[in-house]
């Protein structure tokens, strides 16, 4: 137990501020175990709205202070390649991008230009 003035006091304190913090952790739980089922459902429509949710959650929780800016952008981070995921299993996946492949030649005009 505290034995001076000041650290009851920040006990009381912290007492306090846990019980004000604790639901909205519990609701930011909440809304990523709802939006990880929706993922399992592969119901893409239903995980783009629970991530809104999700997201906006996080944002406000950081802007009290409650979980570290780094935590909500690798979640926000997550809930964009889950839905992703999602989205991308009907669409086949694109060729090799054209940055790889060999330059393309240049018109006859520019080579003249050139020398």
């Amino acid at each position: 137990m505290a034995n001076t003035k000041s650290a009851l006091k920040n006990a009381r304190k912290t007492r306090a501020r846990t019980l004000r913090n604790r639901p909205l952790k519990s609701k930011l739980k909440t809304l990523e175990k709802k939006f990880r089922a929706s993922v399992e459902k592969e119901n893409a429509e239903e995980a783009t709205e629970t991530a809104k949710a999700l997201s906006s959650a996080l944002d406000k929780a950081l802007k009290k202070n409650l979980v570290h800016r780094n935590k909500v952008a690798r979640k926000k981070s997550d809930c964009a390649k889950a839905i992703s995921g999602l989205s991308g299993k009907s669409k086949p996946k694109k060729a090799a991008s054209k940055a790889k492949e060999e330059p393309e030649e240049k018109p006859e005009a520019e080579q003249a230009a050139e020398e």
